[in-house]
């Protein structure tokens, strides 16, 4: 019996890779990284993705590399489990159910028995309180343990791992939180704890720590920008510390390189600082990073050490601070102000990425494909600095336009504000600027879009905005043919208005013929052809929010939301109220492949989702509390490939995939697959075979050994038999010494004559078929092939009696034949191999 399928909502591609601690393999070639709830593992060479490790049910918050074997990893999530990978295959060896959720994880080389991991007190992380414990690694067999045993260590410590560290061999452990550093030494059970001057503790919180590899030294970091070295810290009354000092803001991170010869500290400045033998006098900087330094990682070897940043980026960084690869996740700024968008193209994500930027994502390879500068200004890290912004932006149906808005309101309340159309340019494969307009409303725009266009019709493209000034503009694209130059520009054609009430809202329908704009509680629709008013709609008090038209079979719908809460549909043939609902609506995504429609309500602390038809009130699904707080804006992106769905309810996933943005910034979608079936180390080899080169030696064996795979599979026995690799000839190339063996020129009649089909072994029908197909002429061959056969025929009979007694079976005409034949053709071409 088959199980239902469910709906789960799980972090999609453009995750956080930066959440966390990177860490480096211990030979410096991989990069590895939380990322939502799977663990990714980069190339340090090409920044590919090569493996992506799945089977967390929440957040992953960490990873290391085991202690004990540098070919696996661990990883610990909100799940509450310990996962144990061989990272180089992508393969699960074991899972820790712990039971509380895990923030951090610390494993020592000199202890396989116990971790140390930090947890919620009482597994309750809203309280705030935090405790280290010892966790005992249970020997039990199995893929999936429970390990409960945990040993108290130290309480109210902080729940970030960039706060404790463990020091030299694992002797003690250091927790700073507040203004007050704890070290707990492990094996004498003593508990020291150290402040800072109460005098300079008003802004002077630890922020970070990291132990020394080789001597008893501490530092930290401060949230005044100063860093603590600390020695004698065995003696409560004997340690001293010394303060180095060059951030302006709290320092970020903290890292020892490998022989703890330099210190590395980054902060909000973008710039990684080295600080060599603990001297304030000896600092070198690796300024112009982009963005916050979040976290710092130091690879095995000293080779590499990376910077994690807080624009989801990982910069790998050579050890002489020269930049090596870019490692750029989805960036998700402060404010998503443009909205979630696909670009027709490349159906790549499009939203707002660095401040005055729009970045395309690629969700197929969770890569982003480049970013693009509207603004075209450079932006200022100061806080509180008032900086031009991105707001509004929207293709056209072919992605041959791209329609951006950018405004700034100055201190005294005066608005700067530009418009500007983007032509997608076929030879740089981007988009370059085609038109700049100043002021295009007298206020702010607050909606734009494109006329809907098929390539077959001959329409101007048509761009409508919306402002609060109480207008409508509709802008026409002109070409202007002036002797031999051709000019192509944007130009106001009309301004619409209904009695001075601001326009919130603005779309067109599906074939382009009407364009719906709502005033304030008032919702018209206009012919986009001469742009005369038709009708207007009106319901209960409230501001229209969103607007769009129904799709297809339910193209004569316009729905619409208001701010009290109610979603309308109207029926455009009869201009009358077909039904309403009352759901508190904050998003309205039609979906351009079907009739369907998403509205994400928000009620109790919880977004839900409903998905419907316009023509049927009743929705078609409905799943609740898809994520704590409101969902700040969605998408659906059309599938390559049709999904294959079984569930009727869960139909309206099959051609596109529905994704949405929180207020945490968090993209997340839905899956019909359980973490289970998500764990694919079979595709994940599959995808390794399909990368093999299609090389003659591929031929020979690679297809041969799916072939036979693919007879087991359907259980039909293969018609060639094991004789190649029975062979003795075989036998006696891969089992003898490569520098004992004869020249290749004598062995390869050898193993040719291995690789054929014995006649004896043929069936009758093989044989009869072959008689049948025997040409008439074929008496009449050559006296040089049969010269050559006879030849061959010695050559290899002298040779296989050198290596065996048996001598393979003779061969029939038309074998002899074929293999003449493929002696005569020009292999040249391998030789650039």
């Amino acid at each position: 019996m088959v199980a239902p399928e469910q709906l789960r909502v799980v972090r999609c591609g453009g995750s956080w890779l930066t959440g966390s601690r990177a860490v480096f393999s211990a030979d410096s070639k991989y990069l590895l990284c939380a990322s939502g709830d799977y663990v990714k593992v980069y190339s340090t060479a090409t920044e590919e993705c090569l493996h992506v490790l799945q089977g967390h049910s929440n957040l992953v918050t960490g990873v290391q590399l085991n202690p004990q074997n540098h070919l696996q990893l661990y990883s610990w999530s909100l799940d509450g489990t310990i996962k144990l990978w061989d990272f180089m295959d992508g393969i699960l060896i074991k899972t820790l159910v712990v039971g509380f959720k895990l923030f951090a994880f610390y494993a020592l080389g000199g202890s396989e028995n116990s971790v140390f991991v930090i947890i919620p007190k009482d597994n309750d992380e809203r309280s705030g309180l935090f405790q280290l414990a010892s966790l005992k690694i249970p020997k039990t067999p199995g893929q999936e343990v429970e390990a409960n045993e945990l040993e108290l260590i130290l309480d109210g410590v902080s729940q970030s791992p960039k706060c404790t560290a463990l020091g030299r061999e694992g002797e003690y452990v250091v927790s700073a939180f507040g203004i007050h550093l704890v070290v707990c030494f492990l094996k004498k059970k003593k508990l020291y704890s150290f402040s800072v001057d109460p005098k300079y503790s008003i802004n002077n919180c630890f922020t970070c720590v990291a132990c020394h590899p080789k001597e008893d030294c501490i530092a930290s970091g401060h949230s005044d920008g100063k860093i603590r070295l600390w020695r004698n810290f065995n003696h409560k009354k004997d340690y001293t510390y010394a303060t180095m000092h060059w951030h302006h803001d709290e320092v970020m991170d903290l890292a020892f390189t490998v022989e703890g010869t330099s210190l590395l500290s980054g902060g909000i400045e973008s710039v990684l600082v080295q600080w060599r033998d603990g001297s304030d006098a000896k600092k070198e900087f690796l300024p112009r990073l982009g963005s916050t330094i979040e976290h710092i990682s130091v690879s095995p070897d000293g080779a590499f050490l990376c910077t994690s940043h807080a624009d989801n980026k990982i910069i790998i960084i050579h050890s002489n601070l020269k930049v090596s690869a870019i490692i750029q996740g989805l960036n998700r700024g402060s404010d998503v102000k443009a909205g979630l968008m696909v670009d027709p193209r490349t159906k790549a994500l499009v939203l707002n990425g660095k401040p005055g930027h729009l970045q395309f994502y690629s969700l197929q390879n969770d890569k982003q494909l480049y970013n693009l500068d509207i603004v075209q200004q450079e932006y200022i890290h100061e806080y509180g600095l008032n900086q031009i912004e991105l707001v509004k932006a929207a293709f056209d149906s072919e992605g041959n336009w791209l329609a951006t808005v950018e405004q700034r309101r100055g201190s005294s309340g005066e608005l700067e504000m530009y418009m500007k159309l983007w032509a997608y340019d076929e030879r740089t494969q981007s988009f370059t600027l085609n038109t700049r307009i100043s002021m295009p409303h007298e206020d702010c725009v607050t909606a734009m879009c494109f006329r809907c266009t098929d390539t077959s019709e001959n329409i101007t493209p048509t761009l409508v905005t919306a402002g609060n000034d109480g207008h409508f503009k509709v802008w026409m694209l002109l070409v202007d043919n002036d002797g031999e130059y051709e000019s192509i520009t944007w130009a106001c054609d009309f301004v619409g208005s209904y009695h001075n009430y601001p326009a919130t809202n603005c779309c067109f329908s599906e074939d382009g013929s009407l364009l719906a704009v709502s005033f304030h509680k008032i919702v018209t629709v206009w012919d986009s052809e001469l742009w005369d008013l038709k009708c207007t709609f009106c319901h209960l008090p409230g501001t229209i929010r969103n607007l769009c038209f129904g799709r297809q079979s339910c193209s004569k719908y316009l729905l619409g939301t208001t701010s009290t809460g109610f979603l309308c549909c109207w029926n455009l043939l009869s201009c009358t109220l077909e039904w309403s609902a009352q759901l508190n609506v904050i998003v309205l995504q039609p979906d351009c492949l079907s009739e369907n429609i998403v509205a994400v309500s928000s009620h109790l602390e919880y977004s839900h989702v409903f998905v419907f038809k316009p023509s049927e009130p009743r929705p078609l699904c409905i799943q609740r509390k898809v994520c704590r707080g409101k969902v700040c804006c969605a998408v659906f992106v059309p599938r390559d490939l049709p999904e294959s769905i079984h569930s009727e309810k869960y139909q309206w996933l099959s051609q596109s995939q529905f994704y949405f943005l929180t207020e945490t910034h968090e993209l997340m979608t839905f899956s019909t697959k359980t973490p289970e079936e998500r764990l694919t180390p079979s595709s994940r080899q599959l995808a390794v075979e399909e990368s093999f080169s299609m090389t003659p030696f591929y031929l020979l064996l690679g297809k041969h050994q799916q072939q036979n795979k693919e007879a087991t599979e359907t259980g039909r026995l293969p018609i060639q038999n094991n004789f190649a690799q029975e062979s003795p000839a075989v036998k006696e190339l891969l089992h003898t010494p490569a520098h004992v063996l004869p020249s290749a020129s004598f062995l390869c009649p050898i193993f040719i004559n291995s690789l054929l089909i014995s006649k004896a072994n043929k069936s009758t029908s093989e044989v009869a078929d072959e008689v049948e197909m025997e040409s008439d002429n074929s008496e009449n061959e050559s006296e040089e092939e049969d010269m050559e056969a006879a030849k061959m025929d010695s050559e290899a009979s002298q040779a296989t009696d050198c290596l065996e007694d048996n001598i393979p079976p003779k061969l029939s005409k038309e074998q002899g034949k074929k293999l003449r034949q493929l002696r005569k053709l020009d292999y040249s071409w391998a030789s650039v191999l």
